[in-house]
């Protein structure tokens, strides 16, 4: 049986730590606010607009939100909601094309007015939730940003910010549903991150401790209750379940359920494929990433180069399964070719291919060729064992 390991491209382990420090603050509070928020106040005939709008983002219809959203802001010029879900379309887009920037700039911009007009509520009210609510968002956000843009002081100042106004949301709603995505998040990550990665428990000595059972039942409870949030928490769910708790049997029901509402994501459309993986779903994971690269080869939003590429690999690994090992490898070769447009440095994809084509030479016979590979592999960077495991096939051919 092939070994089912999670082989996306990751960060070095110092790298990740860096990140999640920085991150923890910011990313609880932006990953908790909803595309639409309970605290809007506006007329049904808005909320309507929002709640059409939010869909919309999450099936990738951009242009068609903005301009609901636009509606929005004419209704309510000097209330936050409808901007700051203009800014959601830009993080989207973003999202939606990790590898250019021609909506950096924009969405920056969004969400220095989203602020602005915030920080106007709040010079009159400073107890505003509405304005507490898409401040932090809006900062929260821009935090998740510029992180991943590696701007790490920006990232960190903001996150600051942001995880005192989640403080003061808490106090003003203690109860709420929505709310409770953000408080099941810190619960969780507070509790999970030092666990995982006790270099930060240093850091977190200085927070209130968190629980990482109580966290998932509070996402749980806000993906049933949470009137604009169920969503937001679901995502969380499915994060936590597969990233953090490896355990794709909870994972795989919330992915498909996202899906099947969402079916033009391909965040979810990812998350299904490789939750069918981690099972050894073979026949359904083939498929699943067989309509992935179709979808890429279409160019549909958001199924970029590196999702193609994720397809492409395990594609191959479903035909080495079966053991058409010809195909197998013309899937492999192209995701390694993929890898060398993709990548600056060696990502944990191009090492796992290289491996598994090192295998299929050497079941077919070819063990110069097989070693070859798994030296190439000695040369980069150990990812997953990747090292051991390539001196393994040195010492002893790999056979089904």
């Amino acid at each position: 049986m092939l070994e089912m390991k999670n082989t996306h491209d990751t960060l070095s382990c110092s790298r990740r730590l860096q990140r999640f420090v920085l991150m923890l603050s910011f990313t609880l509070l932006a990953q908790f606010v909803p595309l639409k928020s309970q605290w809007i106040m506006m007329r049904s005939d808005a909320d309507s607009l929002v709640q059409m709008g939010a869909t919309m983002i999450y099936n990738m219809e951009f242009d068609a939100a903005s301009a609901l959203f636009g509606k929005v802001i004419d209704m309510y010029p000097k209330h936050p909601a409808g901007f700051f879900l203009d800014a959601m379309v830009e993080w989207w887009r973003i999202q939606a094309d990790r590898r250019k920037k021609n909506n950096d700039e924009i969405f920056l911009n969004k969400c220095a007015k989203v602020i602005v007009l915030c920080d106007d509520l709040l010079s009159e009210n400073p107890k505003d939730l509405s304005a507490l609510f898409f401040k932090g968002g809006a900062l929260g956000f821009r935090g998740r940003y510029y992180a991943g843009r590696e701007s790490w002081l920006k990232a960190a100042d903001d996150g600051h910010v942001a995880f005192k106004i989640l403080q003061q949301c808490q106090q003003l709603a203690p109860g709420n549903h929505d709310i409770m995505l953000g408080t099941g998040l810190y619960n969780y990550y507070a509790s999970a991150l030092p666990e995982q990665y006790p270099a930060l428990k240093a850091v977190m000595m200085f927070l209130p401790k968190g629980d990482k059972n109580l966290g998932i039942m509070q996402l749980q409870a806000a993906g049933r209750g949470a009137r604009y949030a169920a969503t937001e928490a679901k995502v969380s769910l499915l994060q936590v379940w597969y990233q953090f708790e490896k355990n794709a049997v909870e994972a795989l029901p919330v992915a498909m359920d996202l899906y099947t509402r969402f079916p033009k994501n391909p965040y979810f459309h990812r998350y299904v494929g490789r939750c069918q993986v981690m099972l050894g779903m073979w026949t359904e994971m083939e498929q699943t990433w067989r309509n992935v690269v179709n979808r890429c080869i279409s160019r549909s939003i958001g199924y970029d180069q590196q999702t193609a590429r994720e397809g492409l690999y395990y594609i191959g690994l479903a035909l080495m399964n079966r053991k058409q090992l010809d195909s197998a490898l013309t899937y492999f070769y192209k995701c390694d070719e993929a890898g060398r447009f993709l990548d600056e440095d060696v990502s944990g994809f191009t090492i796992k291919v290289n491996m598994k084509i090192g295998n299929i030479y050497d079941v077919q016979g070819k063990r110069s060729l097989a070693i070859e590979q798994y030296k190439k592999v000695l040369k980069w960077d150990d990812r997953q064992n990747s090292h051991d495991e390539a001196k393994r096939y040195i010492n002893q051919p790999f056979s089904f």
